[in-house]
């Protein structure tokens, strides 16, 4: 009877509204990507409610084994299990932050609730987390892969409350449900504010960067940086001030039933830093440094802007100002390197950078990448591609979603739709990821055309799809970029020094109209910029991350002296302030627009971009002492990372590849900084 009431269910749940859910049936499309044209959004909730289902069923066949636990029928068995939800999810969670709508948020708050609930059940059951003990305990006869799962799911266990009480666990459990719903919210919310910069404005939250740069009325500027710093900041209905305080609470109250003072102890204790002392101890020094430089970069600055007031341009006495910052550096720019952006745009027209970026990964590792007009994409202007190693061996498959829009949050981003893993059959089935930007869409009369830094992002996310695409382990948990935050910008990172080495340049570097390659005079120009600004890039990006670890340091009782948004101001402002960070920079990402560290799981590990940037620029380092195309530097380089994704400890691997530690040093050198 049971049986029957459950099937009854699902072919209720595959014929609601007269439709068949796809989801609930084999996808019969090219390597079995996602039929975009026939998903509804109707479908997404009963399908997830279904994978939940079937995952507790799953669950509960491992828990009424009678056999002794083993890593076949408990680990294993558990990384087998959900994957009609991991499907579901793959789909939704892509396309609802590159593709949403109201429909979708709406959805969203459901499916985060209903799914947030289901983890709980798994990693509170007592009787699930026994059977992964006993395996942890004896692991030391498993494989390395299979050694670096069984850990990693213990301690999502522990670090799920598994031990506490059950009161404990209800409160957890509790905490954690409302953490997704405001997290959430705090996307939402970042989302309609970006729109408001947008109709304030006149320009994308995307290009503000470029617009600072080239817009001459100091007034306009003025206005622009005050809106763009102060989103979500205006007590209006999508003010995320009281959003972050109770998302603050709650992480140091969770970490607290752990045993830990403050979220940052709890959060680092699984990283490669390991603890926040580690962390304040790296940043504080690259802040320093940053200064110094960021005041050089203000003299010369205001070299130039002496000479407008000289000539009556601007006000005696006038001082440069963060919203002045952009427009004086490029002025500066133009004069040491006589290096214009529109100089250099016309050669990095999206459509050559895309090649550009694939030619580089042919020339390091072999990978070929062809359009694939087979496969479906969700949205026009997104494009499919199939890529095959130098065998011929199907690697993957890649959709590109370059363009900013509406329906997208800001910024730019790797995802998977499918996570390489190896089967239960022994088939290795290979992953469907996605790179989502935020370039500029192209016009009737011009092409989209990038900045260097629109180019280095490029190359950076398609170094995170090099290391989805070229992992060849055999459990999700670790395969490709599943490891940790403070390791896995290494490989994006390190991706971005090709964006504009000349030999790949010279591959695609083409004028869009003239057909030209870029001349050998301007990518040294460009090479020599590279470095230029360094103060104020590593100083915003730094005091960035310092921000993020001082929020996640405050104990309960600090975070209870919050009253109001003035609070949080000057909390701000004090970080600021002792940290060192000049009054003409703010950080690159102040409080309630930090969607880094509030909504997309870089909780005091922002710090990890410049972490990883000194492993990446270290591994950079050994690859112009071995020649930059040496063939065995690069196999070795994809051996010993890419495709071991998190199937051992990051460290073993870096000091296995180098013979040393990372040096420190390397980042400071890599940005000028000494």
């Amino acid at each position: 009877m049971k049986r029957t009431l459950v099937l009854f269910t699902a072919v209720m749940m595959m014929t609601a509204c007269g439709e068949k859910n796809v989801f609930l049936q084999e996808w019969e499309t090219p390597y079995g990507t996602a039929p975009f044209s026939k998903i509804t959004e109707g479908m997404f909730l009963p399908a997830v409610k279904e994978g939940i289902r079937q995952q507790k069923e799953e669950i509960d066949a491992i828990l009424a084994s009678v056999e002794e636990p083993t890593f076949e029928n408990t680990v294993a068995a558990y990384e087998r299990s959900g994957k009609l939800l991991a499907k579901v999810t793959g789909v939704f969670y892509n396309l609802s932050e590159s593709d949403s709508t109201p429909k979708i948020q709406e959805i969203e708050e459901q499916i985060t609730a209903l799914t947030t609930a289901a983890d709980d059940e798994i990693f509170m059951n007592e009787k699930f987390f026994k059977r992964v003990k006993t395996v942890y305990e004896a692991s030391e006869g498993l494989d390395r892969e299979q050694q670096m799962v069984t850990k990693k799911l213990y301690d999502r266990f522990v670090r799920n409350g598994v031990a506490l009480d059950e009161a404990g666990k209800a409160r957890f459990s509790e905490i954690n449900g409302r953490l997704a719903a405001l997290s959430q919210k705090f996307g939402n919310n970042l989302l309609a504010e970006n729109n408001a910069f947008k109709e304030e404005i006149g320009i994308t939250v995307s290009a503000y960067p470029s617009f600072m740069a080239s817009e001459p009325d100091r007034a306009k500027r003025e206005k622009a940086f005050k809106a763009y710093s102060s989103r979500c900041n205006r007590g209006n209905e999508y003010d995320n001030n009281s959003v972050v305080l109770e998302i603050m609470t709650l992480r140091t109250e969770q970490a607290r039933l752990l045993g830990y003072s403050t979220s940052a102890e709890y959060l680092l204790a699984n990283k490669m830093a390991g603890n926040p002392e580690t962390v304040d101890g790296f940043l504080a020094p690259i802040m320093e440094a940053s200064m110094k430089k960021a005041k050089e970069e203000i003299y010369d600055m205001q070299k130039v802007m002496d000479r407008e007031i000289a000539e009556g341009l601007l006000p005696e006495g006038t001082k440069i100002a963060p919203w002045d910052w952009w427009y004086y550096a490029e002025k500066v720019r133009k004069e040491k390197f006589d290096l214009d952006e529109e100089q250099t745009k016309p050669y990095f027209q999206i459509d050559s950078v895309r090649k550009g970026v694939f030619y580089a990964a042919h020339k390091l590792y072999g990978i070929n990448v062809e359009e694939a007009p087979e496969v479906e994409v969700y949205n026009p202007v997104v494009k499919a591609y199939r890529l095959t190693d130098a065998d011929g061996t199907l690697l993957g498959i890649f959709y590109a979603d370059y363009f900013s829009r509406e329906t997208k949050r800001g910024g730019a981003w790797m995802n998977n739709f499918r996570e390489q893993e190896v089967g239960a059959d022994g088939v290795d089935i290979r992953p469907v990821i996605v790179n989502v930007c935020n370039f500029p869409p192209p016009t009737e009369d011009t092409p989209s055309m990038l900045t260097v830094d629109e180019l280095q992002t490029a190359f950076h996310e398609f170094g995170h799809a090099l290391h989805g695409f070229l992992t060849k382990c055999r459990y999700p948990d670790v395969s490709g970029t599943n490891v940790t935050r403070d390791f896995v910008e290494m490989f994006s990172q390190f991706n971005e020094h090709w964006a504009v080495e000349p030999e790949i340049l010279s591959q695609y570097a083409h004028h869009y109209k003239t057909g030209e390659t870029i001349p050998a005079a301007l990518v040294e120009k460009i090479g020599n910029a590279l470095k230029f600004n360094q103060g104020f890039m590593t100083g915003e990006l730094c005091a960035a991350s310092i921000l993020d670890m001082k929020w996640h340091e405050l104990t309960l009782e600090e975070l209870g002296k919050f009253r109001s948004a003035e609070d949080i101001r000057a909390f701000e402002e004090k970080v600021c302030r002792e940290m060192g960070l000049i009054d003409e920079i703010i950080p690159r990402y102040r409080t309630t627009y930090f969607n880094h560290i509030f909504n997309s799981g870089y909780s005091a590990g922002y710090y990890s971009y410049l972490w990883s940037e000194v492993l990446d620029r270290d591994a950079f380092e050994k690859f112009q002492e071995d020649g930059l195309y040496n063939a065995e530097t690069a196999s070795s380089f994809r051996k010993t990372f890419l495709e071991r994704g998190g199937s051992e400890e990051p460290m073993t691997l870096f000091r296995s590849w180098r013979g040393a530690d990372p040096d420190p040093a390397a980042l400071l050198r890599g940005r000028g900084l000494i």
